[in-house]
């Protein structure tokens, strides 16, 4: 049977870098659904098309759109082992979706990884980032800063800050998160698969623990 894991976790607690690790480490695809909606976008495909709509008039990118993207993503042959979901489900309606999808490639969500961590480090975290305008370089004024300030050491192009990477933009997405995802902690919680996992930790750590819940 195939593995399917849902991974969880505020902005800043280092998912998205833990999630491709362990891809690498299971053979499992990393499924993001925030690149899936850019990459429907992108290609103009049917579903890009109508979650565009939706985004141009400001409105919620209705669940039935974004879980025809997630039902298309896992029918590729590379998900025919299962995937490593991050981004979605965001809500129990979506979760009980996702259990209504996965029975149709013959698999269930086997664990869900919740990764947790302060607000003030990952608020830290977040708001340091800096990106390169021309080829998207990332960088971070404690943990990775450029040799010349305001300038990628790669191309000489300028550092910016995204409005999504500022103070208060960080500290209201990540409130916004903790309000949306409790009940999808819960929700999972209440049927044994949830394990929490303390992502202050150092990557190696963490990635440690994660390893050990997803392979069990």
């Amino acid at each position: 049977m195939p593995t399917f894991i849902v991974l969880l976790g505020p902005p800043g607690v280092g998912k998205g870098t833990q999630a491709k690790i362990l891809a690498e480490q299971t053979g499992l695809v990393h499924v993001s659904s925030g690149e899936l909606f850019r990459e429907n976008l992108k290609n103009q495909t049917e579903l890009g098309k109508l979650a565009k709509a939706y985004i141009d008039k400001g409105e919620l990118v209705p669940d039935d759109v974004t879980i025809s993207m997630i039902r298309e993503r896992l029918s590729r042959p590379d998900c025919k082992m299962g995937a490593i979901l991050d981004g979605f489900p965001r809500t129990p309606v979506q979760a009980d979706a996702l259990e209504k999808m996965l029975s149709e490639f013959n698999g269930q969500v086997d664990t869900v990884p919740y990764i947790t961590g302060e607000e003030s480090v990952l608020v830290e975290r977040v708001s340091g980032r800096w990106t390169c305008r021309a080829s998207g370089h990332i960088y971070h004024e404690k943990f990775s800063p450029p040799h010349q300030l305001g300038v990628c050491d790669v191309d000489g192009s300028e550092l910016y800050q995204r409005d999504d990477d500022k103070v208060e933009t960080v500290k209201k997405r990540i409130q916004v998160y903790r309000n949306q995802t409790m009940p999808l902690v819960d929700y999972y919680r209440q049927r044994g698969k949830l394990v929490e996992i303390d992502g202050m930790q150092a990557v190696e750590v963490v990635n440690a623990a994660l390893l050990t819940c997803c392979m069990n």
